[in-house]
């Protein structure tokens, strides 16, 4: 076995500046001529360590700075309107855009549409509840209300 660190995220091996143990082989005919690792040499163990423990401070920075929107957050009725077919239907669907611009409007504060974790759009009126990535490991947790276009008051928190 070869102690490496990876360099970019590499499927069912780690996350980029984790040192991973892999095979031999695997790390000099792939990672290493891929530019996914280089070896672990005492050198860059420290340097890997050292970058990893500042990411790690970054993020509880942010954590606590983002604490109080995330408390805000959970739980949250989001309102958004939509055009409804005759079947009940949406014409269209419900993106993690939308949210994020809506979310965005409603508390002031601007939510990126990448970190409204959808796995497919919403296509159906009704309640989903849809978790909102801010940092590390906060991940409230929202509720949207798809209700049909010509009924509803749009973006009211009840």
């Amino acid at each position: 076995m070869m102690k490496v660190i990876l360099l970019r995220d590499v499927p069912n091996v780690g996350k980029a500046g984790t040192i991973q143990s892999v095979s031999d082989g695997f790390a000099r005919n792939y990672l290493i001529p891929q530019r996914l690792a280089e070896p672990a040499t005492p050198d860059r163990v420290a340097v890997a360590q050292a970058r990893l423990a500042a990411q790690r401070r970054r993020i509880e920075r942010a954590e606590q700075a983002l604490r109080d929107l995330a408390q805000r957050l959970e739980g949250f009725r989001v309102v958004i309107p939509a055009r409804v077919g005759e079947s009940g239907r949406l014409y269209g669907s419900i993106t993690g855009r939308d949210i994020a611009e809506r979310l965005s409007q409603l508390v002031g504060h601007e939510i990126d549409r990448r970190a409204v974790e959808l796995e497919e759009p919403i296509r159906s009126l009704g309640e989903h509840r849809v978790p909102i990535h801010l940092v590390g490991s906060l991940r409230p947790t929202v509720i949207v209300e798809v209700v049909p276009e010509e009924g509803g008051r749009a973006g009211e928190n009840e």
